[in-house]
């Protein structure tokens, strides 16, 4: 009964109630507000650059770095995967010192080990030293990407339900054009310069922008406006939410959905073309996930002033899986396919915005990153690979099982959301 009462006193501020202070008066409340833009601005900057120099301009210089170390693709490939994976596991100790310390010496310190990192990549003579260099990627990524900065924005705005997702939704719309940016630019600067040096190039543009970005700008809430939570408290909360179901379903929820979005983000453009589409429409239309990614974001946080975040989050979900699975029948032609990849595109970045949102109305914003970090660890791991079985099993039985496969991962997460929204 103790760890209910510290869980739901620990909740009742963060989902807007009186006893989360906000300032004394307007004249502090204003600075704070426009601090807070600027947190925001800053991290916007920052993952964009961040996603797309430690993840997506990996895949530009797969060819060309295969080719220098002599392996093959798999091989370098693997070196990415396991980045994403060491990412996952360091994710709960990551979540705990955001909750004890918040994100600025955390985020900072991941900059710096992030560009360092680059700069190492850019020096890789053997496939082993690629590795090991993505393992420092790895633990960079987890101390300075989503859910890092999440953290940050949802620690600013305790108590502020309007701030949190105006700033989580900024972010991530800014962010999200971070394939679009990297993807042509290194391929720009490749050309131009060769994979090394377009590394310096990045990494170099990275460091520039994070570490004073992070260092100077982000800062947790000022002490007068803070709830002040004991490391022994924060442990009470995570244990009584991880003896709960309604945590598990959230766990459930979005590594099932973590895991059928990162299969159609590796093998969409590969599928459609087996269906009889053209290289240069294949790859069009998967350029079209982003730009929805976006588009769902916007139609989520504007519900979520109507409808509950599970709810909304649950019927895109089933959307989702509804498009994969018509894929395979109604994929061939180019209007079908055009309307499956519409449909599942509206979720491709949902979870960014409904997960905050849950965890922090049930449980508060005292423990929200070592929840988040814990959920992550299952999430991030299916998201690594859940690719590489779905490439298994189109090998083995076709791509029409592996988007079946997608329809009941969405339709497991959708279930598992109306699931918690009930308990």
């Amino acid at each position: 009964m103790a760890v209910r009462r510290a869980l739901v006193s620990t909740a009742t501020p963060a989902t807007g109630s009186s006893a989360a202070p906000r300032g004394t008066g307007g004249g502090r409340s204003r600075p704070r507000s426009r601090h807070g833009r600027r947190i925001v601005a800053a991290l916007a900057i920052t993952q964009t650059i961040g996603y797309g120099v430690l993840y997506y301009a990996f895949s530009v210089f797969l060819t060309p770095m295969a080719a220098d170390l002599d392996a093959s693709p798999t091989q370098v490939a693997a070196a990415l995967t396991a980045s994403v994976l060491i990412a996952a596991l360091c994710a709960p100790a990551v979540g705990r010192w955001l909750d004890a310390r918040g994100g600025r010496g955390l985020m900072s310190t991941g900059s710096v080990l992030g560009t360092a990192a680059v700069l190492a990549w850019s020096r890789v003579e053997e496939l082993w030293q690629l590795y090991a260099v993505f393992a420092a990627v790895g633990i960079a990524c987890a101390m300075v990407l989503y859910e890092a900065a999440f953290a940050v924005i949802v620690g600013w705005y305790d108590g502020d339900a309007k701030g949190r997702a105006g700033g989580l939704l900024a972010l991530t719309i800014v962010a999200g054009f971070a394939s679009s940016i990297f993807i042509p630019l290194t391929g720009l600067l490749v050309d131009s310069y060769g994979w090394r040096q377009a590394l310096l190039v990045l990494a170099v543009l990275y460091g520039a922008a994070a570490i004073p970005l992070h260092a100077l700008v982000i800062r947790r809430r000022p002490a007068a406006t803070r709830t002040t939570t004991a490391a022994g408290h924060r442990t009470e909360i995570v244990k009584a939410a991880t003896r709960r179901r309604p945590f598990w379903l959230l766990v459930l929820a979005f590594t099932a959905s973590g895991g059928a979005v990162a299969t159609m983000a590796v093998l969409l453009v590969t599928y459609l073309i087996h269906l009889g589409h053209s290289p240069v429409l294949a790859a069009t239309l998967a350029g079209l996930l982003g730009v929805l990614s976006v588009t769902g974001r916007l139609i989520t946080t504007g519900l979520q002033r109507r409808l509950p975040t599970a709810l909304i989050a649950a019927a895109i979900f089933a959307l989702q899986g509804v498009a994969a699975l018509l894929l395979p029948l109604a994929g061939r032609s180019v209007a079908g396919a055009i309307g499956c990849v519409l449909g599942f595109g509206l979720g491709f970045g949902i979870a960014s915005i409904a997960l905050p949102h849950l965890l922090v109305s049930r449980y508060g914003t005292a423990a929200y990153a070592t929840l988040s970090g814990r959920i992550a660890v299952f999430s991030v791991t299916d998201k690594a690979l859940a690719p590489l079985g779905a490439v298994a099993l189109a090998q083995s039985v076709g791509y029409a099982w592996v988007m079946a496969a997608v329809a009941v991962a969405s339709g497991i997460a959708s279930v598992a959301l109306i699931a918690y929204h009930r308990v």
